[in-house]
């Protein structure tokens, strides 16, 4: 090829091209950012809505339905599930995946604003799904037995560290919030003839700040600001609330109520290890590199920690991104130099000298580096899908190196000089390269146009592939014959002579004689493994994708409804306690009164909690997360009944890649009430003895004990008072009321003020009872003689999924069990229990992700396979030879079925990706062979020996080049360090169809071929 002889005539300009390529290669690397996977943006948003006061039903009733009505319409919309709980609604809005969330946002602005809601309401808010949004890192901080000194220190670490480079927020959970607390003495207030509006209303009208007109003044136009503002506790106890008509004595806040600073009342606690602390979360700027950021933080973190402000203060890291991508990263990284190793040494075995090894070498490196500058020009990162992609091409970078080389080398031994061999070296084999390197990346093509979350994980990969394989090919036609033509010496004996006196190639001869002479026996033989295969692969079931041992999991403990905050820790304490004793254990950390999630939202509950455990690194310990999780669960589930029996425990392993190993979710909807509770309890008691289920949940509309206030209208009426007046003054006396928001004078806090009742005057329905508020008259009247009490039942929360009531099931599986098997025995049992016919089941999580990628996959592979076909033609300028060639593709099959069922392996996105790469490699060699033969026979020899004589002297090519691709995969198959699980099974497959194939394709393609060349079709007759 003429680019081959420009290299070898021009060997300065190739080293100095080799060298300015170097340099750009390093500063791309450098400049190329490190995260865990490639940037995920799901076509998802939130809708929320607060309205104050408003039960479940009325949220559903007058804020839930219309918007989801409204929302419904929406273009590309998928599903719309919602969630009204007491006085606040959340809308999750999933698009399909072809929809631009951008680009609809506006839209869905518009309809909310749109949409007529109660006067109470607020204002709806829309919120993105954004990845950047989620804490990179989460910290705990303890040590300070004084609770306000500890969150003093993490307020003011907290600030230290906000002013980092490439830290969007610093956020603490349990902070240090003061406020002004007005304490209404009952009696008190009766005897002024007050009530608790008044105080309100007389706080509220002394702290203002209102603008004016402007006026002149001095020659100018002024603004004008009328200013009255509070400061502290003595400036509200000396309000004015009314003068006695009697004594003509003011009579101030401080006669009726006690004024003071205090913390809110505590509804939520953090703990780590059993010891109070306070949560840390860190936010990155959304183009930061989360490793550099990382590693930074923590740096900062361990210089603050030193300084005597923080003297005595832990922190205990529970979860770092940057951390497991810096050990994801080094796994794959000692994966792709460990299988360079290895390729290096099946070329020192086969070629037997120094030189030539040497010469490919420089292929796996410098090919790399040219990946490198193609990634940052294409804005890539670095994350364990760009560089498994390269630890799965490592061996596959010097293939096309080892054929040229092994063609020069053959060259050299008829004789010739080593420029001479080079320029012919390469200008023969030049063709058969480039056709496999076409034919393998254009099998990625494919994988480019697959939708959904899919395609953002792969599509780097993919390209990442193609880069490196389009920069070995430059290498294989440039620097390896310009090396070859001043390194490599001319051979004292002529090397074929040599080979074919060898007892190696004479057992080749005999093998593909006979194999020529029994093509009917070959054929049966190979279909019966074909069929083998199958079965393999049939056998060993489906998931979305591997689950990945991050070293974390959630742990959600769940007592009855209304379970006071005391009766959660004390639950939470013996969890705790149990946990400590692991030895795997290294980190508990609990929040007791809400979750993660409640946060999000901005809602408690004192009947919850989350507790985060982070376990010792893998190679620390010799179960996976797995297995200990399932050996944890019966542990901890009797330590929490001992408690309290009504805990209920659920476990979450959510990995950052947005998969959920070993679960199942599915939802039931129906739109009567009643013929859905009948379904779920069906589901319910049909799936919690199912083989192979360790924990079955769902979120069924829970019931919670309230007290219910009946007004009596006519009662009401005779006090000159209005129901809603009623209700009005029962949730201030009951919750109490902002009077107004101060800014203090010495420290510039803000400070809340808060007019409530003593709380014995609220905590007892006795109490409560007698509660006594104003009439219109000034006479007092109890709240008994206004209202019937009793004790009902009203929901927690209600869900529903696109305007139908639903129940969402949450199903566990051991780790014996994967997703498809588990979903067979599920639908059959769900098939069994004869549900209404209105009752739909729609399923969530990893199955729909696999349900709704399967197709593409599958047209993925098709369209792999006929892109490889059209390459060949095109590069052939034949429709038969390439036939014969696609012939290599199903025997992978043999070798996958075979791989995947030894080491258990389920199929997964990982192992179908590795699926569509094989379509491409394994055609490789026979292209070589086939190619080889046409060129035999063009000059003269007959078709029988062309054969044979290709496949001799091809036989030593191709299985070096599929040693150093299967030997260089093995590090990656064996899935050791963090982070490798997503690429394991892939090499797998790879390593799996790359091994029957090529053996195979040594004697099946030249049994394929005879049967299409005239010359050989009638074969057996001439034996």
């Amino acid at each position: 090829m003429k680019i081959s002889d420009f290299s070898i005539k021009r060997p300065v300009f190739t080293t100095v091209t080799i060298i300015l390529i170097l340099l750009l290669g390093t500063v791309s690397l450098l400049k190329i950012p490190l995260k865990l996977i490639p940037d995920i943006n799901p076509p998802v948003g939130v809708v929320v809505t607060t309205y104050p006061g408003a039960s479940p039903k009325e949220v559903v009733e007058k804020v839930s339905k219309p918007l989801e009505q409204s929302l419904s319409t929406l273009p590309g919309i998928k599903k719309v599930q919602s969630t009204s709980q007491e006085g606040t609604n959340l809308i999750i809005l999933e698009f399909s995946w072809s929809t631009s969330i951008d680009k609809v946002e506006n839209e869905i602005l518009q309809r909310i604003n749109g949409i007529p809601l109660p006067d109470e309401a607020n204002q709806p808010s829309f919120l993105k799904f954004d990845p950047s949004q989620f804490p990179i890192i989460q910290l705990s901080l303890s040590g300070e037995k004084d609770g306000k000194k500890l969150k003093r220190l993490a307020e003011k670490l907290k600030e230290e560290l906000s002013r980092m480079d490439g830290v969007a927020n610093v956020s603490l959970s349990g902070q240090l919030i003061e406020q002004i607390n007005v304490v209404i003495d009952q009696d008190k207030l009766q005897q002024y003839k007050l009530s608790q509006s008044d105080i309100v209303n007389v706080i509220r009208s002394n702290n203002i700040s209102m603008p004016g007109d402007t006026v002149e003044a001095q020659g100018k136009e002024l603004t004008t600001r009328v200013i009255s503002s509070l400061h502290d506790q003595e400036e509200i106890k000396g309000l004015v609330l009314t003068i006695s008509p009697l004594t003509g004595e003011k009579v101030k806040i401080a006669d009726v109520a006690d004024v003071r600073i205090a913390e809110p009342k505590e509804k939520m606690i953090t703990r780590t290890n059993q010891s109070p602390s306070i949560l840390l979360s860190v936010l990155q700027e959304s183009d930061a590199n989360t490793a550099e950021v990382s590693k930074r933080f923590q740096e900062n973190l361990t210089q603050q920690l030193k300084k005597n402000d923080f003297k005595g203060i832990k922190a205990d890291i529970l979860f770092d991104q940057g951390d497991y991508i810096q050990q994801a990263i080094g796994s794959i990284t000692n994966s792709l130099l460990v299988g360079g190793i290895f390729s290096m040494l099946v070329l020192f075995v086969f070629l037997r000298n120094i030189r030539s090894p040497l010469i490919i070498g420089i292929a796996i490196p410098y090919s790399v580096i040219v990946t490198f500058v193609l990634m940052y020009f294409s804005h890539f990162t670095l994350n364990i899908m760009t560089l498994g992609a390269l630890a799965l091409g490592i061996g596959m970078l010097v293939d096309n190196a080892i054929v040229v080389i092994e063609n020069i080398y053959r060259h050299l031994s008829f004789g010739k000089d080593p420029k001479t061999a080079a320029i012919d070296g390469a200008r023969e084999v030049g063709g058969a390269i480039t056709a496999s390197t076409l034919t393998t990346v254009a099998v990625f093509l494919p994988v480019v146009f697959i939708t959904g979350l899919i395609g953002q994980l792969f599509t780097q990969f993919a390209l990442t592939i193609s880069f490196s394989l389009f920069a070995s090919l430059i290498v294989a036609l440039t620097v390896i014959p310009m090396m070859a033509s001043r390194w490599l010496k001319p051979q004292r004996e002529k090397g074929d002579a040599r080979r074919s006196r060898s007892k190696w190639m004479a057992r080749v001869d005999r093998s593909i004689r006979w194999t020529l002479s029994h093509r009917k026996t070959i054929l049966a033989a190979t279909l019966i493994l074909f069929v083998i295969g199958s079965l393999g692969i049939s056998r060993v079931g489906m998931e979305f994708l591997p689950p990945t041992d991050e070293g974390t999991f959630t742990l959600k403990v769940k007592l009855e409804n209304g379970a006071s905050l005391d009766r959660t820790q004390k639950v939470v304490s013996a969890i705790e306690k149990e946990l400590m004793k692991e030895r795997d254990v290294e980190v508990v950390s609990s929040l007791i009164g809400s979750t993660q999630e409640d946060t999000f939202r901005g809602t408690g509950n004192t009947s919850e909690a989350e507790i985060n455990v982070k376990l010792k690194p893998s190679s620390e310990r010799d179960q996976s997360i797995f297995h200990l999780v399932d050996s944890y669960k019966k542990k901890l589930e009797k330590a929490a009944a001992n408690v309290d029996e009504t805990a209920v425990l659920t476990y979450n392993l959510q990995t950052t890649s947005g998969s959920s190993p070993q679960t199942l979710t599915f939802s039931v909807q129906n739109h009567d009430a009643g013929e859905l509770e009948q379904s779920v309890q069906k589901i319910s008691t049909g799936l919690k003895g199912l083989d192979g289920v360790s924990e079955l949940s769902t979120d069924q509309m829970d019931i919670v004990k309230e007290v219910q206030l009946e007004i009596n209208r006519e009662k009401a009426m005779e006090a000159g008072m209005a129901p809603a007046q009623i209700a009005k003054n029962v949730t201030e006396i009951t919750r109490g009321v902002q009077a107004a928001q101060i800014l203090s004078k010495d420290s510039d806090q803000v400070l809340g003020v808060f007019v409530r009742f003593q709380s014995n005057d609220t905590r007892t329905l006795e109490n409560l009872k007698e509660m006594k508020i104003r009439k219109p008259d000034g006479q007092f009247i109890a709240l008994k003689d206004l209202a019937d009490f009793s004790i009902g039942n009203g929901p927690v929360k209600i869900e529903r999924i696109d305007g139908q009531k639903a129940v969402q099931f949450t199903l566990k599986y051991k780790e014996g069990e994967n997703l498809s098997s588990i979903s067979n025995k599920v639908d059959d049992e769900i098939s069994k229990l004869n549900l209404p016919d209105d009752t739909e089941i729609s399923f969530g999580g990893d199955r729909e992700l696999l349900n709704d990628s399967i197709d593409d996959m599958l047209m993925a592979i098709g369209l792999a396979i006929i892109l490889v076909y059209m390459v060949m033609a095109a590069q052939f300028e034949s429709f038969k030879y390439p036939f014969v060639i696609m012939f290599s593709v199903p025997l992978m099959v043999i070798g996958i079925g075979a791989a995947l069922y030894a080491t258990q392996t389920p199929i997964s996105v990982s192992s179908i990706i590795g699926i569509i790469i094989l379509a491409g490699i394994v055609v490789n060699n026979a292209i070589v062979l086939v190619e080889y033969i046409n060129q035999r026979k063009s000059e003269g020899i007959h078709s029988l020996e062309a054969i044979i004589q290709s496949v001799k002297d091809r036989t030593r090519p191709i299985l070096m080049t599929a040693l150093t691709t299967i030997l260089g995969l093995i590090p990656l198959a064996m899935g050791i360090g963090e982070g490798t699980e997503i690429n394991q099974p892939m090499a797998i497959t790879v390593i799996g169809g790359l091994v029957s194939s090529t053996f195979l394709t040594l004697f099946v393609i030249p049994v394929i071929y005879s049967y299409f060349d005239p010359a050989t079709r009638k074969i057996h007759k001439h034996s």
